[in-house]
């Protein structure tokens, strides 16, 4: 029912990473590892999974090793390939797109989400893509960005991943309101913004990952700046939901925010527990720690 399929997506990396700070002063802060992998690592293995095919990372100055992690590193995959290290190399490698396959935009100024998403559209034309923020690490199986593919096919227009928000903790985030809520998936009516306490339309704010259609680009083109100064997605969005379909899907898994100190730890433990041959010992080594 939805027509074009979801080919493409944008990852706005541009951030300072102010909050883990001064672990990202040198190193952009998607890049900084969980377990032995970049975090931007899981994000684009996430999006593969859901058929993404081509990759628009939106960039700031000084974030060149962005695009080194992607492209191919003759010298250590030499030095590998020579010392018959092939399962090293094979993970040197497994992130690696094809020719084509990944653009790098700058964006030249911080001016928000709205406008790093702006940025991207020469490159999405007039297709359906989704939004990865990449400092949301989503554990799910299957993965979060292929729920909500599955849930676009079933629903069209635009679909915004939410989960439920810590008890008390709605005024933290940008919160959606729902016509009616009967399973996970459910069509919106409008989103509020760090509501007050008591406030609130529900208790499911944006986690990190959308479905949007490439009308937003022209609402973006225009859109004044909201809070912070900066031109704001959600902004943006309440403006297409006037014209277009928006549904919410409350996704099957756990999100670790990555931007965050206590985040990226406890991204870190999760992620090692969950690897079979790590587990063990993660294990030990926390209970080492208590």
């Amino acid at each position: 029912m939805t027509g074009k399929r979801v080919r493409k997506a944008v990852l706005p990396v541009a951030g300072l990473g102010t909050r883990v700070l001064p672990g990202a002063k040198t190193t952009p802060k998607n890049l900084l590892n969980v377990v032995d992998r970049p975090i931007l690592s899981y994000v684009v293995e996430e999006a593969r999974a859901a058929g993404i095919e081509h990759f628009v990372f939106i960039v700031g100055r000084g974030q060149g090793a962005i695009e080194d992690y992607f492209d191919a590193a003759p010298e250590i995959e030499g030095a590998l390939e020579a010392k018959g290290k092939a399962d090293i190399l094979a993970e040197v490698r497994r992130d690696l797109g094809e020719p084509g396959q990944m653009s790098f935009i700058r964006q030249m100024a911080p001016l928000g989400l709205g406008h790093a998403v702006w940025c991207a559209r020469d490159v999405i034309g007039d297709e359906p893509f989704a939004v990865m923020l990449p400092d949301m690490l989503m554990a799910a199986n299957p993965p979060a960005l292929a729920q909500a593919v599955a849930a676009y096919e079933r629903t069209g227009g635009n679909v915004v991943v939410v989960e439920p928000a810590p008890a008390g903790e709605t005024h933290k985030y940008g919160i959606v309101a729902l016509d009616g809520q009967d399973g996970r998936l459910n069509r919106m009516t409008g989103m509020v913004e760090k509501p007050p306490l008591g406030t609130e339309p529900s208790n499911l704010f944006i986690s990190g990952r959308y479905i949007l259609q490439p009308d937003i680009f022209e609402i973006l083109q225009t859109q004044p700046r909201g809070a912070g100064g900066e031109i704001q997605l959600t902004d943006g969005m309440a403006t297409l939901m006037k014209r277009q379909d928006f549904h919410a899907l409350e996704y099957e898994g756990t999100t670790y925010d990555c931007g965050d100190k206590i985040g990226l730890l406890r991204a870190n433990l999760a992620f090692a527990l969950a690897r079979p041959e790590l587990a063990d010992e993660a294990r030990a080594a926390i209970r080492a720690l208590l």
